[in-house]
């Protein structure tokens, strides 16, 4: 069996540092890893409408800006198929076919989905489309054959959903869809990176991001405002870096280069660690030294961005061609599930032959 890859991101604004170590840098290393046979990059347009469907003008230019990172980030359109999720419209169709194999408690039981709609104080009235998206990325997963989906932890109960509804299929159907797998960062402080202000969730609504696509003095000025133990008054106090977001970060981004690099003081982050838990250094040095971590790690994204940004028509050609891949894949995918639910009734010529018998 083919090993292929379906993962995306909703285009509600630029993306930050949690979808890099969350899902993005991934992506790219597999993309370049020479493991998979396909690779496919959705912008989930249509998922992000469903929440801000008053606001089509914003999902569609923040597709440019998804589109940007996603191209400064490293993924190359020669080895992944970068699309956009409305213009497949066979998706749709796999929806509304699947959604007569979930139930409406069922959805109401997803954790993902519960979450999402206390956030968007959704509670008293829930738009359908939202509430259903879990069916939805069912179909954009199963359309394309995927076998493994790189996301981040909060998106465990949607695949688990998606392994639900492909099971049910097969099961009902005969053996038609792929199950596939979850692929969770191996760093355990990227699986859900906070924010700046020590929130449990990096959220662009709550303005607590550090953007890729930030400026060198913007990221500056985030990591220098960034919580951190509030009980660290003092130098000399012990510190606790648990659940202390600059050493979460440090765990997300540091490596023992950059320790030879910016702080040879410190063999590499543990004795970093050790150092702040007995007292002794100060908050403002540890935030220093995350900045010149992050400051390298984004500096080639922030070239990259710059140069396509002055290759906008190329950025949507590459979204075109994407697209016109992600279509025709979707289209076979489509032919054999209404082939295994038995409505492809002018493609079955067995099934025209055996009324043809009936009938004389």
């Amino acid at each position: 069996m083919s090993k292929i890859i379906l993962t995306g991101d909703r285009p509600t604004g630029r993306l930050h540092v949690g979808h890099y170590v969350g899902s993005l840098r991934r992506r790219v290393e597999l993309q370049n890893s020479g493991e998979y046979d396909k690779i496919f990059i959705m912008i989930a347009d249509a998922q992000a409408l469903t929440d801000n469907a008053d606001q089509p003008e914003k999902v569609r230019q923040n597709i440019m800006e998804v589109a940007l990172d996603y191209l400064s980030a490293g993924l190359d359109p020669e080895k992944s198929t970068i699309f956009i999720q409305s213009v497949v419209s066979e998706l749709t169709e796999l929806t509304f076919y699947y959604s007569n194999l979930v139930t409406v408690s069922r959805l109401q039981r997803n954790p993902t989905v519960k979450a999402e709609i206390q956030m968007r104080n959704f509670e008293a009235s829930i738009p359908v489309g939202f509430f259903t998206y879990p069916i939805s990325q069912a179909a954009d997963i199963t359309a394309f054959k995927a076998t493994t989906v790189p996301v981040g932890e909060d998106q465990m109960p949607m695949l688990e959903q998606c392994r639900e509804i492909v099971h049910k299929f097969n099961t009902v159907y005969g053996e038609t869809l792929v199950m596939p797998d979850i692929l969770l960062p191996d760093n355990k402080a990227c699986l859900r990176l906070p924010g700046i202000d020590g929130k449990a969730k990096m959220s662009k609504s709550l303005g607590n991001c550090i953007y890729l696509s930030d400026t060198e003095q913007d990221v500056r000025k985030k990591v220098m405002s960034m919580f951190t133990d509030p009980g660290h008054l003092r130098v000399e106090d012990p510190g606790k870096t648990e659940g202390n977001p600059v050493f979460i970060y440090l765990e997300a981004f540091s490596r023992p280069e950059h320790f030879a690099q910016f702080w040879p003081d410190y063999a590499g982050l543990d004795e970093l660690k050790a150092h702040y838990e007995r007292g002794g250094l100060g908050d403002v040095k540890v935030k220093k030294f995350l900045n010149k971590v992050l400051q390298a790690e984004l500096a080639p994204i922030r070239q990259r961005r710059k140069e396509w940004e002055k290759r906008i028509p190329d950025v949507y050609e590459i979204l075109r061609e994407g697209s016109r891949e992600a279509c025709a894949v979707a289209a076979d995918t489509l032919k054999e599930v209404k082939a295994a639910m038995r409505i492809n009734y002018f493609d079955d010529d067995a099934m025209i032959r055996e009324q043809e018998e009936k009938y004389r």
